[in-house]
């Protein structure tokens, strides 16, 4: 696709450097430029352009933004600035802007900007889903991987999986995967990212499935600080329509500010002996803390056998607690499709495994599962 742009820059010296970057990149026409985004906005309709690249350092400038959606409604309008500003990125968003770029960038992150935003946009309306496992072996990976493919093929938007069980997360592992950005470099470098160069940290697992690992080796978990890492999920947030965090078992720094930045918190356990409902029973106590717990906490069950109406509202009943899924005991079906290079709905999509991963993703999808965030 050619682009006629349109580059609004307040300070002279970057407007020199950012179009001879637009006017050295292939398929790249800088039409028009201005310092002013009035005079832009009176002026550039003679112009033609289906991409304007607007400067947002100026306060103005951002106010302005829905004017230009809507003046030039053929065109993309991606927001320049010097810093990502998390603050900014819902408000823009639904102004209509198409993406972020930090400046000054180069031909090809201008390029990468495109293609990225173009499968993708700006996502104010993007849901954080945590798991958690109060005591650990819970199936949460499986759990994880397949609902974000369901997710992805359900709706055709971006879902990405971020693991941050930092000293035994296994995505790397489940996807077969040689990550050489992980968890650990997106938080050290976040202060320096932007929704498109962070995206490039997330790994392409499928069509909209992508994945950021966690750290190669346990004791790199000590160098994840969780503001960073916070920073981290509220970027992910503006590119990607889901994201799910696969989170340590127990309470932990990491677990527990993840759960704050969700909008659902999935509490995850596998049926394998006794005391499980009493593990649930006592994460929930700590959760019943939120005033808003009952809209924004789930459990799940897993390995669950049969997996049947019957048995979920014995689980309810035992549990003492409304929202309740269950997974079926399909372990030889997931060991095969992971031995495949496959996820197990993918694999045997008619499977009983497949039916109640799916059936989580239609409730995530649906409105139960949009809590917005205060």
């Amino acid at each position: 696709m050619a682009y006629r742009v349109i580059l609004v820059e307040s300070n002279r010296l970057m407007l020199e450097r950012l179009s001879s970057v637009i006017r050295n990149t292939k398929d790249f026409e800088l039409v028009s430029r201005y310092q002013r985004a009035g005079d832009a906005l009176g002026q550039g309709g003679m112009f033609k352009p289906n991409l304007i690249l607007l400067d947002i350092d100026e306060e103005d400038n951002l106010s302005m933004l829905e004017d230009f959606t809507q003046t030039f409604p053929e065109a993309d309008v991606i927001c320049l600035s010097a810093k990502w500003a998390p603050g900014d990125s819902e408000s823009i968003a639904r102004a209509g802007a198409k993406g972020f770029l930090i400046k000054p960038f180069t031909s090809e992150e201008l390029q990468e900007a495109l293609r990225t935003f173009n499968k993708s946009g700006l996502s104010y309306g993007s849901d954080v889903i945590s798991f958690f496992s109060p005591k650990g072996k819970s199936g949460k990976t499986t759990l994880i991987a397949n609902l974000g493919m369901a997710l992805a093929q359900k709706t055709g938007q971006q879902v990405g999986i971020i693991d941050a069980d930092l000293q035994f997360g296994d995505m790397s592992v489940f996807f077969n995967l040689s990550p050489k950005t992980t968890i650990m470099e997106a938080v050290r470098d976040i202060n320096f990212l932007s929704p498109v160069t962070l995206n490039s940290y997330f790994l392409p697992i499928a069509d909209n499935l992508r994945v950021l690992c966690g750290t190669k080796r346990p004791e790199y978990a000590e160098l994840i600080d969780i503001k960073a890492f916070t920073a981290v999920v509220g970027m992910a947030r503006s590119m990607y329509r889901y994201v799910l965090i696969d989170v340590p078992s127990g309470f932990t720094p990491i677990s527990i500010a993840t759960a704050e930045a969700s909008n659902i918190t999935f509490l995850v356990a596998m049926i394998n002996g006794t005391f499980e409902i009493q593990h649930m029973q006592r994460a929930l106590d700590i959760f019943k803390a939120w005033p808003d717990y009952e809209d924004r906490v789930r459990t799940v069950f897993t390995r669950v056998e049969p997996c049947e109406a019957s048995e979920r509202e014995k689980l309810v009943q035992s549990l003492g607690y409304p929202e309740v899924s269950i997974i079926p005991n399909e372990y030889l079906l997931v060991s095969s499709a992971a031995n495949n290079g496959q996820m197990a709905i993918v694999e045997q999509p008619d499977s009983k495994f497949a039916y109640f991963v799916n059936q989580l993703a239609d409730e995530i999808i649906g409105s139960k599962a949009h809590v917005r965030l205060g």
